[in-house]
């Protein structure tokens, strides 16, 4: 059995994520800890509500409260909105939170401790007119790397490049609007470029890890190299920084986020598993495999600089096993811009649909190789073809045949054809399949593999034709629905870590016993409803859906 830490990215709380965050990294890391618990492996899933930073500080000023009376409101309604769909934390958490704080602060004080920071008097934006510096996302002004504008103080959203705010061509503080003034300030830096050799080796040998990442993060170390980093803000929103001397300065946001991966491991071991050694159990042995689900605007954080944390730290925390970076999500060519209206966030998603049509869609267009779009037309074909007519009609059509003419009891298996032969050898091969690419983290080819079980399924009974066959040899149309049915026993398993509810709902209707997610994925290779089952009187899965209407009632929802 193995010993998984599975992550997604801390999202910041200032605001309801969209489709786009969804994808990149809180569904991806849902479906994959989902499969591990199918195959019996010892894992944890955790994240939690990123409540420190520019953002968070940015956002209540807009909203003129204070940060953390904007933190608590959005951490739960958030948390609420995950639930909703479907996504199994084990510890969703908030970094403002007192094993967080404690845990960063006593972190810092090793890597100190190791000699790896030092401080420095830099040269910062400083604005007169809100009588504050202006670090990260204070300040905005053009990249000068790529020109886009926009470009916040640490990072351009276009290019992914970080930034230093003094970097950044006519800079502006995101609050009054007007120019900011250079004044200097002391900060506490850690010494990146000690680590650099250790993580080129450590990526070069890590053969998991995506291609994008890999090249991105090679590329960045041999051709501009690590430079250091202020650990240290000029902020009072959150952690206080225990190093000496800097009294009133703040942790970086980025450099304890990173971190809450760790304590939110070390805060679910002790408060909720009630098993405090399970922390160590985790991170500390070398067999343990954590994953990190990211997009790709966040993999200099997660490959970089949370391993070189690692290394600076050296109490034997276990790097990466991969960082599963998604590119972006797009919507209809465009980007997801709440001010422009432009994308769907998913508390509005949920209540133009149930979440299994969103999370099929989702999966299904991942954006693992390549920036992806989504599109109303698109959503509405693989609503409409994929679940309703190939999943769903499936299904209907095998349980209301059994029924209508067998009474909803599973009929015998008699003598066996050739394609009753091929479908069973088909259910015994599609788990392994499935299986493997997921744990290539290609969800679109494994979500493939299993869709093409229902396809097979339907082109199955089309072949068969046991609404004819009834007619002239029941066995032979008994053998053909037994052996559907054990079709979508297997499918209502290989679903499960992808469109939960619906697969609850088809193990209900199959009458099985106990919960589908307590199944063994192996299990779906088997031919395991006996003879003589009984099952519950079928139900639609689905419904077919039209992109227009339901654009209609977005824009009522958005107007609301």
């Amino acid at each position: 059995m193995g010993k998984w830490v599975v992550t997604s990215a801390w999202p910041y709380v200032n605001a309801v994520p969209h489709l786009g965050n969804l994808i990149g990294s809180v569904l991806s890391s849902d479906v994959f800890v989902r499969y591990l618990r199918l195959k019996g492996e010892d894992t944890v899933l955790v994240s939690g509500s990123d409540e420190h930073g520019t953002p968070i500080e940015v956002a209540a000023i807009q909203q003129g409260i204070s940060p953390k009376e904007l933190t608590d409101k959005n951490h739960v309604f958030i948390s609420n909105l995950f639930k909703e769909w479907g996504i199994t934390y084990d510890n969703y958490t908030r970094t403002h939170n007192p094993t967080h704080i404690q845990f960063t602060q006593e972190f810092y004080m090793k890597v100190y401790e190791n000699g790896y920071i030092f401080t420095e008097v830099v040269e910062l934006p400083y604005c007169p007119h809100c009588d504050r510096f202006l670090p990260d996302r204070f300040v905005e002004g053009i990249c000068p790397h790529c020109g886009a504008e926009g470009a916040r103080g640490d990072q351009c959203d276009k290019c992914t490049q970080l930034l230093e705010p003094t970097k950044l061509i006519n800079p502006y503080c995101v609050t009054c609007k007007n120019p900011p003034k250079i004044r200097k300030s002391k900060h506490w830096y850690l010494d990146f470029p000690k680590f650099e050799k250790d993580l080129e080796e450590f990526i070069e040998n890590n053969p998991v890890i995506p291609d994008n990442a890999r090249n991105w993060c090679l590329s960045l170390l041999r051709t501009e190299g690590l430079k250091p980093r202020a650990i240290t803000r000029d902020l009072k929103w959150g952690i206080p920084s225990p190093l000496p001397g800097s009294e009133g300065k703040s942790i970086y946001v980025w450099f304890e986020a990173v971190l809450g991966y760790i304590s939110a491991t070390k805060q679910w071991a002790e408060e909720i598993a009630k098993k405090p050694d399970k922390f160590e159990d985790y991170w500390f042995d070398s067999n343990t495999k954590t994953v990190f689900f990211i997009g790709k605007d966040n993999i200099p954080f997660h490959l970089l600089i949370f391993p070189a944390l690692i290394m600076a730290n050296g109490s034997g925390y276990v790097l990466p096993y991969n960082v599963s970076s998604t590119e972006f999500l797009m919507f209809e060519e465009d980007k997801f811009s709440k001010s422009r209206g432009v994308g769907i966030w998913i508390d509005e998603a949920i209540k133009l649909l149930p979440p299994d049509y969103w999370r099929y869609y989702l999966l299904a267009i991942r954006p693992e190789t390549k920036d992806t779009s989504f599109k109303w037309m698109a959503f509405e074909s693989k609503v409409n073809v994929d679940l309703n007519d190939v999943l769903g009609n499936f299904i209907h059509r095998t349980l209301s045949f059994i029924s209508q003419n067998f009474d909803g009891i599973v009929p015998e298996r008699k003598d066996l054809a050739k394609e009753d032969e091929e479908l069973i050898k088909t259910i015994r091969e599609t788990p392994k399949r499935a299986g493997e690419t997921l744990e290539r983290f290609t969800y679109k080819e494994a979500l493939g593999e299993v869709m093409d079980l229902a396809r097979k399924g339907n082109s199955y009974l089309s072949v068969k034709e046991p609404w004819h066959r009834i007619k002239e040899n029941k066995d032979a149309a008994g053998t053909t629905l037994n052996l559907a049915i054990q079709v979508v026993r297997s499918l209502a398993i290989l679903l499960s870590p992808f469109i939960p509810f619906t697969s609850k709902k088809i193990w209900e209707l199959l009458q099985l016993d106990g919960d589908v997610e307590e199944s063994r994925w192996e299990e779906a290779s088997d031919i395991a409803i006996p003879a003589g089952h009984k099952i519950s009187k079928p139900e639609p899965l689905f419904q077919k859906i039209d992109s227009e209407e339901l654009k209609t009632r977005l824009e009522k929802l958005k107007a609301s």
